[in-house]
Order: structure tokens, then C-alpha cells, then sequence
């Protein structure tokens, strides 16, 4: 504890300091032989004139945290959560809206990204320093990239060969030995083509089992990413192609200490291999118009080997095979519009999405078959019309066929109102089609001992979204103080509903319409940010979700509309940045306050435990604060920078949960009542990390 006080007070008397230092320079202390004004933009930027609710995380914003990849990068968002999916295999989940993000379309480059047997660790494959930045999109999006969009949008931009440093590394390490190394290069061939290549390493090789339960709280891994990009530009035309490679591997399970009271070493190995890549093709035909057409191809294959103990094992394997051809042009009314007030945009297209599974499942319950094929032909075509600066209005509708699930139509709308030049508001509605992935959108429930019930016939997921929100932008001096609030409500009309509640030595899965259930979301969020002084910035954030859906009362075998289990009911979230006036150090802080949430029926509370209270409507954990902070000292070229993750140390109680061997505290995982899939905190402690930055500027 006093080491943590410490850390944290050093970060302020620090910045005090310097400030101070700063403060007291005169005119006489140096000669100044040259000015260079230069410009501090946000590190988040949400649009002002877009009709979608989007905003844009930058590279500069991905700095303020040790960020080794996208599950990472949401520290400091109110909007996106991430969390440990279970306490074994060191899986994340985001949540967005209130729901998991399976709902939530992750793109790279506006290609087909996270998907399918990618879910579990696929944002872990998109290494931090990569980036370039990050775009999420709220509500319904654009119908021009699919129709899988549900919660929202999330697209990943790689760092450009063209344009950035000509070589880059970055070095991160942490008190339990977990690295990370990344090289990034761009360079120019010639004045038409450029080429880019981006290396990634990382892994962590010590068993720590610091709660003593004789489970690894992370698994061993190792990482390998490897990826290569060619980008062609001569007079119109402009080209790209994109290769990545991806090798994971992790082994977790019981610790030596623990095998040895064990029938059998109950070991978790994955084996995760990848290879992606797309084609981008575009020209532009006049100039004026903007009459353009642009072709993507796009395709993976995902392969997968994982056992989880030495009773169930998945072995899998997608392949994907994405295209969509894009044809956008501007028209004008000269008869109506003789002043040029009015803009219309016209994007139209036809897309084609295969996807094709191999999939085995083998469980104590007998080998399950879930090999399957789909292809997806659409077409179409989206309208924007724009007034000024006040209206811009974003309508989109599909028509696709499924060759599992027939015809289905995705209308989208979305509007964009700004009264005054402080004030925006904006409005959306639409729907969002998934195909679900069963097996792999539930893998963090391989991590317990209840019997899967998969369903063979799943049904076709669609959902209603529609949202509200208003932002103002007040001066205050030459500053602004920008206030934001929304409300959004998700519906399903169809859906695969995992019940957890039902029985505790079973996983229920339910198709919705068939059974007349219900599952929906309301959230609602407000936000202010404001740079108070020059470089130094605050963000408050705090938002409520009430997210329900239906489940098996088994008391009285009648469905219950209740609180999801595992959600949050609310999240807060402070951070400040102060970058001195030179920009040679900068501090970072986010203090995190995550709500109460509702356990599983069934859960029974750690003996001694104090983080859980009992209500008529089940067992709930509590609220918990969480603390990061990095100092960050900047050169010419490189920069060190130190920080410390979950300052405040606090940690789930029991998140392996189970019956022990006799005399010790080790969980019997042949033992019925094992379950690590319970996971709703933080499972480590206190995490100290540093590392360097380094640059070399490119010659052009």
C-alpha cells in the first residue's frame, strides 16, 4: 500500500515541479533563435459533422496507457468495456451498449476483422503500437460494410506505409515478466509505390498463481504477428495489399503443485494459428463529382486446437472469403440549388460473404459435428444529403440471402441536426443480422464443469437499435468544455440466449422467437471533457445500463424476465493528462468505478467473503474502484515511459471457484462444482510495467 501512495504521489509532485520549473523561466535565461507554433489536438476526437455518433481514439490517446493491444486500448473509454472473460485462459470481452461484443462489428480497414473463431482472443492479435487509431460508432452504422452491426462499430486503422516515422520499436515489460516487442516500418519504393512491414513478439513465461488456488491466473503464452503491406498510388488509381500471419499458443491450467493432487494434470493448452489479408482497388472518375468505385476483396483462414483438461477438446477451422465493390458519386440540383446550399451522396454496391467451418467438439456428453457453410450475396445502397453545416441525413438499406437463412432486409437511418454551431444533436434507428457462432461466442464457458446443451439448429440473430444524443460545446475563454449525453435501446427480435441461471450443473441455450422470450438493452451516458489549462485535460464519464433478458425459473419452470447476469449496472470514469509545455514529460491518470452486477443462480459466496450481498432477486457483487497511472519522459526520438495497472489492488475472491483438496487451498477441477467462468473483477493485483519508444523519422 505504501508503495502504491508513493507511485502515485510522485506523479503529482513530479508535474508540480516541472510546471513550476517551467513557470519561473525568464526571457534572459535563454536565446531564442527560431519559433515553431504547434498544435495539441485531442487524443479522442468525435466528429462534429458525421450523422453516425462516432468518435476517434489516436495513436496519441493509445500513448497514455502500457496498451499491448485492442483489448487493451479502452481504459480510458466510458463507452467500451473489457474484462477477463473467465479466470483460466486469459480470454477478454468487450461490452458495448450493455451488451457482449459479438453484437458489436470489428473491422480492420473496413474489412471483416474479429469474427467467428477469432472472438475469444482476436483483439489480442491486433498489437497496440500497429495502430494508427481507432474508430467506434455507436447505434446502427453504415450498410456499406455489412450487416452484422448490432451495438456498434469498431474499426482498427494500421499504421500507413506512406506517411509516419520510417522505423519505429517499442519494448514493454511488467513485474511478471510478460514482454512485448513491436517494429514498425514504412518506406517509399518510389513516388508511386511504398511498402510497410509490422513485427510483434510477446508472451509470458512464469506460472503465477498468486491467489493460491492452483490455477495459473495467466496463461503462458506466446505470440507472433507478423504483417506486410504494398501501397500503390498513380493518377486515379490507388491500390493496396495486406498479408498478416498470426501464431498464438497458451498453457494454463493447474500449477506442478496442484497436478500432483490430481488424478490427472488438468492442463488448458490453445493452439491459435492465422493468416489474413485483403486487396483494395479504387478509382476515381471525375474529381467534381467525386464519381469513384472502389472494389475489396478480402479473406482468412483461422485455425484452432485447444483442450481444455483432458475431457474437452475443440479443434476448428474458418475460412472466409469477403468482397464488396463500391460505387459513390456527388449530384447536384442547379434548379433547386442554385446557391450550392445542398449536398446528396450516393454510394451503391453489391457485396459477397463465404464463410465455411470445420468444427468438432468433444465433450463427456459424446463428439459433437458442427462443420457448416454460408454464403451471403447483397446488395446495397445508401443516400446522404446534407444542408450547410446544420442537417445531414444518412439513410442505407440492404437486401441479402442467406443461403442458411433465406432473404432478410436491413433498412438504416440516421440523422444529424445542429441548430447552432454549440449544439449538435443526432438520431438513429435501424436493424443488425448476425449468424451465430455457438460454440465460439460461449468458449469462456468451456472454463467450468456444467454440461453445454449446444443447439444444432440456431437460429438467425436480428436486433433493433435505435439511440439519442446531444452534445454542446461551451467557450469558456480561449478553451471549450464539451457535454455530451445519449440514450440507447437494443431489442433482439431473434437471438441464441444463454441461460446460466436455470441449472448450476448446466448451460441452456434457447433460441428466442421460437420460445417467446425477450432480451434488450437500455443505456444511457453522460460526458464532459475539458482542457482546463494548456495540455492539461479532464474527462468525466458515468453511465447506466439495465440490461435483461429471459431465463428458466427451474422452481416454478416458467421463464423470467431478469437482470443479465455478470453486466454491470453502471460504470464512472475520471482521467487526466497533463503534458508540460516543452511536451518533454506527461502524466496519466484514469480512476474506473465499475457497478454492482447480478451472480448466476447458483453461485454460492467464497466463505468469508465481504464482496457480495443477497437480495430477493438473487446474490449481487459490489461496486470496486480501479487506478492506472503512467509517466511518460519524452526525447528527441524515444521515450521512456512507467506506469502501474489496478493501483487500488483490488481482486475477485475465489474467481477459480470449486471444492478443495483435503489441507490445501487448491480447487478440484474433476470436482462437479469447478467453475472459473464466474468472472466479474479484476483476478490480479497491482501491476507495475515500463518500457521505451523510439523513432527514427522519415527522409523524404
Amino acid at each position: 500500500m505504501r508503495v502504491r501512495l508513493f507511485f502515485f504521489c510522485l506523479i503529482f509532485s513530479l508535474a508540480a515541479t516541472l510546471s513550476a520549473q517551467t513557470d519561473t523561466i525568464s526571457p534572459s535565461d535563454f536565446n531564442l533563435d527560431e519559433v515553431t507554433v504547434v498544435e495539441r489536438r485531442a487524443s479522442v476526437v468525435k466528429s462534429r459533422i458525421s450523422p453516425l455518433n462516432t468518435e476517434r481514439v489516436t495513436g496519441q490517446e493509445l500513448c497514455k496507457a502500457a496498451c499491448c493491444n485492442l483489448s487493451e486500448s479502452f481504459e480510458t473509454s466510458a463507452s467500451v468495456d473489457v474484462a477477463y472473460a473467465d479466470a483460466a485462459t486469459g480470454a477478454k470481452q468487450i461490452r458495448l451498449l450493455g451488451l457482449g461484443g459479438t453484437y458489436v462489428q470489428l473491422l480492420t480497414e473496413n474489412t471483416p476483422g474479429i469474427r467467428g473463431l477469432a472472438q475469444s482472443f482476436g483483439m489480442e492479435y491486433v498489437p497496440g503500437p500497429w495502430m494508427e487509431s481507432i474508430q467506434v460508432s455507436k447505434g446502427t452504422s453504415s450498410v456499406i460494410n455489412g450487416y452484422e452491426s448490432m451495438t456498434g462499430q469498431i474499426n482498427v486503422e494500421y499504421r500507413k506505409p506512406q506517411t509516419g516515422d520510417s522505423l519505429t520499436a517499442n519494448a514493454m515489460i511488467n513485474k511478471d515478466l510478460q514482454a512485448d516487442i513491436n517494429l514498425t516500418g514504412g518506406w517509399n519504393i518510389n513516388p508511386d509505390v511504398s511498402t510497410g512491414l509490422l513485427v510483434h513478439a510477446g508472451g509470458g513465461f512464469l506460472p503465477m498463481d498468486d491467489n493460491k488456488d492452483g490455477f495459473t491466473d495467466m496463461p503462458r503464452n506466446y505470440n507472433l504477428n507478423l504483417l506486410n503491406r504494398w501501397y500503390i498510388t498513380r493518377g486515379d488509381y490507388t491500390g493496396q495489399v495486406l498479408v498478416r500471419t498470426v501464431y498464438d499458443r497458451r498453457l494454463a491450467g493447474q500449477t506442478l503443485a496442484a497436478q500432483k493432487l490430481s488424478p490427472s494434470p488438468y492442463i488448458i493448452d490453445l493452439s491459435n494459428r492465422r493468416i489474413d489479408g485483403f486487396v483494395k482497388n479504387g478509382y476515381v472518375f471525375d474529381h467534381t463529382t467525386g464519381m469513384s468505385i472502389g472494389i475489396i476483396a478480402a479473406g482468412s483462414y483461422h485455425s484452432l486446437n485447444n483442450d481444455y483438461g483432458p475431457q474437452k477438446h475443440w479443434d476448428a477451422a474458418q475460412g472466409n472469403a469477403y468482397l464488396n465493390a463500391i460505387f459513390q458519386t456527388n449530384f447536384e440540383n442547379d434548379r433547386l440549388d442554385p446557391a450550392d446550399l445542398h449536398e446528396h451522396k450516393l454510394s451503391a454496391g453489391v457485396s459477397l460473404n463465404y464463410d465455411h467451418f470445420k468444427e468438432i467438439l468433444d465433450l463427456p456428453q459424446g463428439l459433437l459435428d458442427y462443420s457448416r457453410q454460408e454464403a451471403t450475396p447483397g446488395l446495397f445502397a445508401e443516400y446522404t444529403y446534407s444542408y450547410l453545416d446544420k442537417v445531414t441525413v444518412l439513410a442505407g438499406i440492404r437486401e441479402d440471402y442467406s443461403t442458411r437463412y433465406g432473404f432478410f432486409t436491413t433498412p438504416r437511418f440516421n440523422i444529424r441536426y445542429a441548430p447552432f454551431e454549440w449544439w449538435t444533436m443526432r438520431g438513429s434507428i435501424g436493424l443488425g443480422y448476425r449468424s451465430p457462432n455457438v460454440i465460439a461466442d460461449n468458449a469462456s464457458l468451456f472454463a467450468n464443469n456444467r454440461k453445454k446443451l449446444f443447439p444444432y439448429n440456431p437460429n438467425q440473430e436480428k436486433a433493433m437499435n435505435a439511440g439519442v444524443t446531444t452534445t454542446f460545446y461551451i467557450p469558456i475563454g480561449k478553451r471549450e468544455l464539451q457535454i455530451s449525453g445519449e440514450y440507447y435501446y437494443t431489442r433482439f427480435l431473434d437471438a441464441v440466449l444463454t441461460d446460466i441461471d436455470a441449472d448450476p450443473k448446466e448451460v441452456r441455450f434457447y433460441n428466442l422467437k421460437d420460445n417467446g422470450l425477450q432480451y434488450f438493452a437500455h443505456v444511457a451516458q453522460l460526458e464532459a471533457s475539458v482542457e482546463v489549462l494548456r495540455g492539461w485535460t479532464w474527462t468525466l464519464a458515468f453511465r447506466y445500463t439495465d440490461t435483461r433478458q429471459s431465463s428458466l425459473n427451474t422452481k416454478t419452470g416458467q421463464f423470467e424476465l431478469r437482470e443479465k447476469a455478470l453486466t454491470n449496472r453502471f460504470k464512472g470514469i475520471i482521467t487526466t493528462s497533463y503534458q508540460t509545455p516543452l511536451r518533454k514529460w506527461q502524466f496519466d491518470i484514469t480512476a474506473q468505478f465499475n457497478g454492482f452486477g447480478r451472480m448466476p443462480d447458483g453461485f454460492v459466496i467464497p466463505t468469508g467473503s465481504s464482496q457480495y450481498y443477497t437480495t430477493s432477486r438473487g446474490i449481487y457483487h459490489k461496486w470496486y474502484p480501479q487506478l492506472m497511472a503512467q509517466v511518460t519522459k519524452n526525447f528527441r526520438h524515444w521515450s521512456l515511459y512507467v506506469g502501474a495497472e489496478n493501483m487500488t489492488n483490488f481482486t475477485q475472491d475465489e474467481p477459480v471457484y470449486g471444492t478443495h483438496f483435503e489441507g490445501t487451498t487448491f480447487v478440484d477441477p474433476y470436482n462437479p462444482a469447478y467453475d472459473a467462468s464466474n468472472v466479474w473483477a479484476p483476478i490480479h493485483g497491482w501491476k507495475l510495467y515500463a518500457g521505451f519508444r523510439w523513432s527514427l523519422e522519415r527522409d523524404d
